[in-house]
């Protein structure tokens, strides 16, 4: 392919990074690019299917692949989501360091192909940064921004993706010869990259030109630097702190150790914590109505009572709460399952429902539970939680717990259960 041409830029550029010998660690090269850069791609592809495991789930009619048992599944593929996504961080921080030198080569542009491999790295950088932002405050519940969260974390999850496959074709010589080469062996560049070679005793040495002077230098490491196997080790104990002190909130015999997760999940009403209180919903008074009753439309429509329901025939189930910002736990449900008021309503076995909240704000003030959940005999209309009544903030007078599902589509403070 032609190679592009550029002017030789001036004395002044010469400074900073771009002066003779700027970079001068032996960490900087394709080794340790391969090695981080791999741990980072298991991360990013681990948070890539989860997340896509979570997105498919809260769409009305989940894909039949996703399993719904064990009970705890969607605990776990969420947990390790989250749980990748922040072991990104320091993988990708430590990644850019190693690369960054190449920023500063001259020319910038090469060839067409180049300026094709430099613009996919920006694209890849770019997504993986706001995905990483972007979730990291999901987690912690902060929206500073005026778009809706789910569909552009989605949306750029496959563009970033994208990206990285290209960037790992493109790479993907440099990256076999990051793991051909021996550990112990000192980085080389590249022929096009390489400072110039020493002549032979009594041989004139060519001057480099003012172009060449101008690109990174990866001379040899001045005395002292950090080597290979502390850079890595030292990646690797982040991770590890990152990961220990948040995935606590998911594993919960970790819990004391949770010291950077925004939640403790053994914190909240009635030991299991909330995201959304009935007064930021706006139901307090509506759901503490001593005249509520739960209407179930289909085609034997009928209303039940709190103490109608509390009479029908109730079942336990121990069911986790897991939400998308990572954190679950275990409650111990009990109610009516919601198959049972199905057959009362002569819903057919078919049907898909409709739940609506007295919430009436937000995504899943109303949500639709494909039949494969409705008959799931575990699926409950819960009335307690932990053998006590529901507390107000955790759904009362009667919510939905049913497994395998995110915690955003567990609806409290049911109004209405429709056939649809």
């Amino acid at each position: 392919m032609a190679r592009l041409t550029f002017p030789t830029p001036p004395g002044w550029l010469r400074r900073g990074p771009l002066r003779e010998g700027a970079f001068r660690s032996s960490l900087h090269d394709e080794r340790t690019a391969a090695l981080i850069g791999t741990a980072l791609g298991i991360a990013f592809t681990t948070a890539f299917l989860t997340g896509l495991i979570s997105h498919e789930l809260q769409l009305r009619h989940p894909p039949t692949w996703i399993p719904d048992r064990p009970v705890w599944i969607y605990r776990f593929t969420q947990g390790l989501h989250v749980a990748s996504g922040l072991a990104a961080i320091p993988l990708l921080l430590a990644k850019l360091w190693t690369v960054y030198p190449r920023l500063f080569g001259w020319p910038p542009l090469s060839s067409i192909r180049h300026g094709l491999e430099r613009l996919s790295i920006l694209v890849l950088v770019a997504g993986a940064i706001f995905q990483l932002v972007t979730g990291l405050l999901n987690v912690i519940q902060w929206y500073p921004w005026a778009f809706a969260f789910v569909p552009t974390h989605y949306q750029v999850a496959w563009i970033t993706v994208g990206a990285l496959i290209v960037h790992i074709a493109v790479k993907a010589p440099a990256i076999a010869r990051g793991y051909r080469r021996p550990a112990a062996q000192p980085p080389s560049e590249p022929a096009a990259e390489a400072a110039p070679a020493v002549a032979a005793a009594g041989e004139p040495v060519a001057e480099p030109s003012v172009a060449e002077s101008t690109k990174p230098r990866f001379l040899a490491p001045r005395p002292g630097t950090v080597s290979r196997r502390s850079l890595l080790i030292t990646t690797s104990a982040a991770v590890g702190v990152v990961t220990l002190t948040t995935v606590g909130q998911s594993v919960t015999w970790l819990r004391g150790i949770d010291l950077l997760a925004p939640r403790d999940p053994s914190v909240g009403p009635q030991g299991v914590p909330i995201n959304r209180t009935a007064a930021q919903a706006g139901v307090q008074t509506t759901a503490l109505d001593p005249g509520w009753q739960l209407e179930v439309d289909g085609p034997r429509p009928f209303q039940l009572t709190l103490a109608q329901l509390a009479r029908l025939p109730q079942y336990e189930a121990v069911l986790p709460i897991a939400c998308v910002e990572g954190w679950s736990v275990n409650g111990t449900w009990s109610g009516v399952r919601l198959r049972d008021l199905l057959d009362r309503a002569g819903a057919p076995t078919g049907a898909d429902i409709r739940i609506v909240s007295f919430e009436k704000a937000g995504f899943y003030a109303t949500t639709t539970m494909p039949r494969e959940y409705a008959r799931d005999p575990l699926t409950l209309l819960a009335l307690r939680l932990g053998g006590q009544p529901l507390s107000v903030d955790h759904g009362y007078p009667a919510r939905i717990i049913a497994p395998g599902r995110p915690g955003v589509l567990q609806t409290k403070w049911v109004q209405r259960i429709e056939v649809l």
